[in-house]
């Protein structure tokens, strides 16, 4: 129970008591808001105390609300240098570790919720077929409240979908796909609305771009997306630089949280420093605001009670902890998060991939002979030095690239487990494990820019209008 710490509270990560507090926070709110008894109310005041004073005596810093545990982004492997931790935040993921980042850790100290067996199972029950294979094979791995968004689907109660693109270039890589992918998915399976959201203005404030660079990336992005199969009826995408303009409720959302959030809280939780420009100090209110279904009249008819779901990748949690903690306090249910995986640069799972850099990714505008090429020439091997050594010892799927790859984009269950057999066993050579790469993703890109050169502008501007979906509110 959050109002009685008689587990053993030195147990828990910083973070974990962090949530806690926060937790144990908002239910004193409630009972005082909801006129509770006053014992009651005394009692969770206890409760509230004795947790804050754990937290401070782990953390050696006083609870602050909104302001997680200063070493959130660091996940140590292990040992005590500096050079072996993990580093994660929404701008950077570095590991000094081939298999990638330590996921299990990750959770730990974000204090998110691994997505179990039996969390898949209930997926499965409740939209009655087999889950996505990024479900199935922990490409998404961590949630929060996945389970409330469930109860609210089987008691027939509305959500909706939101996730997001930062269009820091013209060409979007694979690697940008997944989270599209699997809110497709995700989408057509619960049949809801969905809005995505283009942070063009983060961009101009981050890159050295101009303002009109970043409109016209976001522009362009949206072709990649909607390319993805996109139903019109059920999705709406929206420019910051154009949607800010024309939505008082967006604004009001956004006005909301940056009162409730304090210039020490970003720092602590972003990094930001005093030579930072203002406007990312208050750009995460902008990224938080669309998790509240009235920055949406046009959609929702109004409603503000209506839950949110995000699929993301789990750099961007971050965001979403501090509007998590937000939302209570200004009369807005908390988001619900679904994490993936980072996708890998070619060069090894220590970075994900980057738009900057033409050799870590395959891009989207790519031809099959430069797929080919980037494939045999960058792909990281898990193999042998030698074929005499391979076929003796076999490979290492954990670090092979071209592996992991067909771990995103090979949806045959049977065939991926058979390629890892026989690489495991060294009969499957790097060279054929690479072919086989190269035959799924050759495709997978041409399909992809068909489509693509079937969106016109006239309708990036119909997905992009402000409108009614088809839905009732």
């Amino acid at each position: 129970m959050a109002d009685s710490p008689n587990c053993d509270l030195k147990s828990l990560s910083p973070l974990q008591l962090f949530e806690r507090v926060t937790e144990q926070g908002e239910k004193v709110r409630a009972l005082k808001a909801g006129k509770a008894p006053k014992d009651e109310i005394d009692a969770a005041v206890r409760t509230l105390l004795s947790l804050k004073l754990s937290y401070k005596t782990t953390t050696g810093q006083d609870y602050q609300a909104g302001l997680p545990p200063k070493d959130l982004v660091l996940i140590n492997n292990g040992t005590a240098k500096e050079e072996d931790e993990d580093l994660v935040d929404p701008w950077n993921v570095q590991t000094s570790n081939a298999k990638g980042v330590d996921y299990d850790k990750l959770i730990v100290r974000f204090g998110s919720s691994k997505i179990d067996t039996d969390l898949i199972n209930r997926i499965e029950r409740a939209i009655g077929q087999k889950p996505h294979h990024f479900l199935r094979r922990g490409i998404f791995f961590s949630h929060r409240d996945m389970d409330q968004v469930l109860d609210a689907y089987e008691n027939k109660k509305p959500f909706y979908l939101y996730t997001g693109r930062g269009p820091s270039s013209q060409a979007m890589h694979v690697g940008h796909l997944i989270p599209f992918m699997f809110t497709k998915w995700l989408q057509e399976v619960f049949d809801v609305p969905l809005v995505i959201q283009l942070t063009d203005d983060e961009k101009y404030l981050w890159k050295d771009m101009t303002i009109e660079k970043a409109y016209e990336y976001a522009r362009e992005n949206a072709k990649d997306i909607i390319a993805c199969g996109f139903d019109i009826n059920k999705t709406f995408i929206f420019s910051d630089l154009d949607y800010l303009g024309t939505s008082a409720g967006f604004y009001k959302n956004i006005v909301k949280v940056q009162k409730h959030v304090t210039f020490n809280q970003v720092k602590g939780i972003f990094g930001f420093t005093d030579s930072d420009c203002i406007g990312k100090i208050s750009f995460p209110a902008i990224q938080a605001a669309p998790s509240f279904s009235s920055s949406f009249p046009q959609i929702f008819n109004g409603k503000e009670n209506i839950q949110c779901l995000i699929p993301c990748a789990i750099d961007q949690d971050p965001y979403f902890r501090m509007t998590r903690d937000v939302a209570p306090r200004i009369g807005h249910p908390k988001p619900a998060l679904l994490h993936s995986v980072f996708f890998p640069a070619l060069q090894g799972a220590q970075t994900k991939m980057s738009a900057s850099d033409p050799n870590s990714s395959i891009f989207l505008t790519d031809t099959p002979k430069q797929i080919k090429t980037k494939i045999n020439k960058h792909a990281f091997s898990g193999g042998r030095d030698t074929i005499e050594e391979h076929r003796k010892y076999g490979g290492n799927c954990d670090v092979d690239v071209s592996f992991m790859y067909l771990t995103f984009f090979l949806e045959d269950d049977d065939r991926l487990e058979q390629l890892k057999q026989a690489y495991t066993s060294g009969e499957l050579l790097t060279g054929e494990l690479k072919k086989v790469l190269i035959e799924t993703m050759q495709p997978l890109v041409a399909a992809h820019q068909e489509r693509r050169k079937q969106v016109t502008d006239e309708i990036v501007k119909q997905f992009m209008t402000p409108r009614k979906l088809a839905f009732e509110f």
